[in-house]
Parts: structure tokens; C-alpha cells; sequence
């Protein structure tokens, strides 16, 4: 792997020291926000999880490695640069032959994570079963990520612009736990609640921590979804929301867009139709994933 592994120094001294580790992707920085913003937030990130006594690791392909912790210069150059990849599994092989510049979506950090011996990972959002998937077989790659890949991913649930039902239902087949950290509902992102429940209630980071300590004990391959509400005064109105989504994947369909370009033209569009109040929200999940990851990376780590 050191032919295709580059550790930050932050991170190399933090895994010599045997200290917890948090993943963190890099599509959210360069497809995920506007620039300042998605450096400016990149940035705080970081330091919540520093501050919640864990060393962040954001996760990016660059010169021909996967760089496993990225320097401030280089979180700025993914929030300016044109032309990065957004990288998913299929994508790994040639960005890193080709020596491109690779952003890491949710299933590209977490094999990262999973090579550089990270079991903890921070995001925003999973990827899911797209709406109309039954015609289009949209279906992102996260979710088969999730079933085979050790590495338990920190979210605020599914986003609302995809099939959350069978988003559950994908991740109920392929043996995935759902986790409501403090909640029995899944969390849409933007709103703390949907109309579904998860298969599991924990309240506590060592909870979180025993459990998936105690399923890879037994060899069960694969991660989970620990999924944690956005928090109450950063939420938006989940009718508000829907009526915008509905008119985000309306414009969608007449435009003809498709794929991996879908997400980032939903949120864009979400954004624009909000006021930019998805985006505030957007950041502050984020945040506040954070937190709660770097509990959780704390826990694990006192239980290897």
C-alpha cells in the first residue's frame, strides 16, 4: 500500500500514537459547496474533531496517491480547483494511474479509510436509491460500500432528494444496521425526522462503539449507519423542503440530467431555491456530525 498511500503528517504521528482517527470526504469540498465556504467549513471541521480529542484525516486522491489527511494549502486547492474527479470505487484504479485529481465521495473515503486503518468516518449525507430507481437502477454506490467495507459512517441520514424507503430497504438486504443515534426516526438531512424508522436506537458514543466492535468481532463484514439529526434550530421545515425537492427533480428530468450529475445539481438548486438556507443547515450538520464522529472514533479506540 505505500505505493499508493500518502499519510499527512498530523496523521502519520497520530496512527504511531496509536490516537482515534476520523475520515472525512473531500467531495464536500470540491462539489459539495460554494468557495469560501466549503474550505472555511472544511477547516472548522478539522478542528471540532480536534477538539473532541481525535485527529481528522480528509481523505483525497492527488499526484497519483490516495492522501490520507490533506494540508491547509491543499484543502484550498480542492475548494478552487477545476476539473477534480468525483471520485467513486470504480473511478480509484484510473484517477490514480492517471495522476488526477480525485475528490472522494462516500464509498471512495471509505476504502481509503479501511486501507489507512481509519474505522471512523464523517460526512454530511449517504448516497441512496435515487427516485424512479426502479426504471433507472440509480442507485449509488455508497450503499454497496456499506455492506462490504469495515467502517462505520457518521451522517444526518439519507438526503431527502433520493427514495429514502428503499434506500432502507437496499441497506436492509445487504445486512447494514441503521443506527438513530438518540433517535428512533431517520433523520432526512435537512429535517431530524422522516417518516421511517431505524432498526436501532443507541444514545451514546460507547454504545455506538460496543456494537460495532461486537459485529466485527464476529467477522460481519461491513459498516453502518450511524445517523444524527441535524440539530433542532438549524432544521428546515420538512413540507418547505419536500415542495422544493419536488420542483429541484422536476427541472431535473426536463433538463436531462442524469448520474453522478444529479446530486450536485439538486443541491445546487435547493440551495438557490432556499435562500441559501440549505446550505446553513447543510454546514451545520456537518458540525455537528463531527462532534458526535470524534465521540464515537474516541470510544472505539479505547475498545480495540
Amino acid at each position: 500500500m505505500e505505493k499508493y498511500l500518502s499519510y499527512s503528517q498530523e496523521v502519520l504521528e497520530a496512527k504511531e500514537k496509536g490516537l482515534p482517527i476520523v475520515a472525512l470526504e473531500s467531495t464536500i469540498i470540491s462539489h459539495g459547496m460554494p468557495y469560501p465556504q466549503n474550505v472555511q467549513t472544511a477547516r472548522e471541521v478539522e478542528q471540532i474533531i480536534r477538539d473532541n480529542g481525535a485527529v481528522p484525516a480528509t481523505i483525497a486522491i492527488i499526484g497519483g496517491k490516495i492522501k490520507i489527511g490533506l494540508t491547509d494549502e491543499e484543502l484550498e486547492m480542492f475548494g478552487n480547483a477545476d476539473n477534480v474527479a468525483k471520485t467513486s470505487r470504480r473511478d480509484l484504479g484510473y484517477l490514480l494511474a492517471t495522476k488526477k485529481l480525485g475528490a472522494t465521495t462516500v464509498a471512495a473515503t471509505m476504502i481509503a479509510a479501511e486501507l489507512a486503518g481509519i474505522e471512523l468516518f464523517v460526512t454530511g449525507g449517504i448516497g441512496g436509491v435515487h427516485r424512479g430507481a426502479e426504471t433507472t437502477m440509480d442507485i449509488s454506490a455508497d450503499l454497496e460500500e456499506l455492506s462490504q467495507t469495515n467502517v462505520a459512517v457518521v451522517c444526518a441520514g439519507a438526503k431527502s432528494i433520493l427514495d429514502i424507503g428503499l434506500t432502507l430497504e437496499y441497506l436492509e438486504t445487504k445486512g447494514v444496521p441503521v443506527v438513530g443515534f438518540g433517535t428512533d426516526m431517520l433523520p432526512a438531512f435537512y429535517t431530524r425526522e422522516s417518516e421511517f424508522t431505524v432498526n436501532i436506537r443507541l444514545d451514546s458514543a460507547e454504545e455506538v462503539a460496543d456494537m460495532m466492535r461486537a459485529k466485527w468481532d464476529l467477522g460481519l463484514k461491513g459498516g453502518s449507519v450511524i445517523a444524527n439529526p441535524i440539530p433542532k434550530e438549524e432544521a428546515l421545515d420538512a413540507g418547505f423542503i419536500n415542495g422544493i425537492i419536488e420542483k429541484a427533480l422536476v427541472e431535473a428530468e426536463e433538463k436531462g440530467i442524469k448520474g453522478k450529475d444529479v446530486t450536485p445539481f439538486l443541491l445546487g438548486k435547493v440551495k438557490e431555491l432556499t435562500e441559501g438556507k440549505s446550505l446553513e443547515s447543510n454546514i451545520a450538520l456537518v458540525k455537528n456530525n463531527a462532534r458526535v464522529g470524534a465521540a464515537i472514533a474516541v470510544a472505539l479506540n479505547q475498545n480495540k
